[in-house]
C-alpha cells in the first residue's frame, strides 16, 4: 500500500491513531465531520460517529477521496479501562481493497485503535501519567502498536465549527520519533477530536479540523462548551 494511502487509515482512522481519573467526563453520543488535508492528496471529509449500543459504545470513522476510501468500526466498553469487544475495517485503492476483523478473543489483551483513540482522549484530560507515557493497541491486522504521548497545554481553538476549548496532546511513534501528531480533544466530551496535525521530518504533512458537530443526546448542532 503506498505511503500516502497508509497515512489516512493508519494515522487518521486511527490513527485514520488504562487507568482514568474518577472525575473523567461520561461519554456522550456525537456526530462529527472534519476537513482532512494531506500533502499530495486532495482534501476530503472525514466522518466520526460515537453512539451507544446498549451498555457498550460504538465508534465509526470513515473517509474517502477520488481513488481511495477507508472505514473503521469499533465496539467497546467504557469503565475504569476501555475494553474492546469487536473491530472491523475496510480500505480500498482504485477499487481494489481488503476487509479486516478482530473479535473479542483477539482483543482480550489490548484495545483496537478506535478504542485507543477514545482512551487517549480520556488520558489527555485526566493528565495523571508520569512521563514517559505509553499507549499500546492493536492495528487493523491485530499487530501490537506502541506510541508515546505527553500532554501539551489547554487552549482555545478557532475552527470552522466554532470556537472550542481544547486539550492538546503530542503523540510520537516509539520507533520513529520524527513522525509526530498533535491531537486536540474536547475536555468534556470523551473521544471527540477537535483537530489534529501530522508532522514528519520537521514539516507539517497533514491536518484535520472539525467542521460540523451534532451532540446526539441533545440534538443540538453545537459544542457543549463554546467560548
Amino acid at each position: 500500500m503506498p505511503p500516502p494511502l497508509r497515512l489516512c487509515p493508519s494515522l487518521l482512522l486511527l490513527l485514520l491513531v488504562f487507568v482514568v481519573s474518577a472525575h473523567a467526563a461520561e461519554p456522550r453520543p456525537f456526530d462529527a465531520r472534519y476537513r482532512l488535508e494531506v500533502a499530495g492528496w486532495p482534501s476530503t471529509t472525514v466522518e466520526h460517529r460515537l453512539s451507544r449500543d446498549g451498555l457498550n459504545w460504538q465508534s465509526d470513522m470513515r473517509a474517502a477521496i477520488a481513488v481511495a476510501r477507508g472505514r473503521e468500526r469499533s465496539l467497546f466498553i467504557v469503565g475504569e479501562v476501555t475494553r474492546s469487544l469487536y473491530y472491523a475495517s475496510g480500505y480500498s485503492l482504485m477499487g481494489i481493497g481488503k476487509d479486516y476483523e478482530l473479535g473479542q478473543e483477539a482483543l482480550a489483551r489490548l484495545p483496537d485503535r478506535q478504542a485507543a483513540l477514545f482512551e487517549l482522549s480520556r488520558r489527555a484530560v485526566a493528565d495523571d501519567c508520569n512521563p514517559p507515557c505509553r499507549l499500546r493497541y492493536l492495528d487493523h491486522r491485530g499487530r501490537e502498536e506502541r506510541v508515546d504521548y505527553h500532554r501539551l497545554d489547554q487552549r482555545i481553538l478557532e475552527l470552522p465549527a466554532g470556537r472550542f476549548e481544547a486539550v492538546r496532546v503530542e503523540v510520537t511513534e516509539t520507533d520513529d520519533p520524527e513522525r509526530r501528531m498533535v491531537f486536540s480533544f474536547h475536555p468534556e466530551v470523551p473521544g471527540l477530536l477537535l483537530a489534529m496535525e501530522y508532522h514528519r521530518d520537521g514539516k507539517q504533512k497533514g491536518r484535520l479540523a472539525l467542521t460540523d458537530l451534532i451532540l446526539s443526546d441533545t440534538g443540538l448542532a453545537s459544542s457543549p462548551k463554546k467560548n
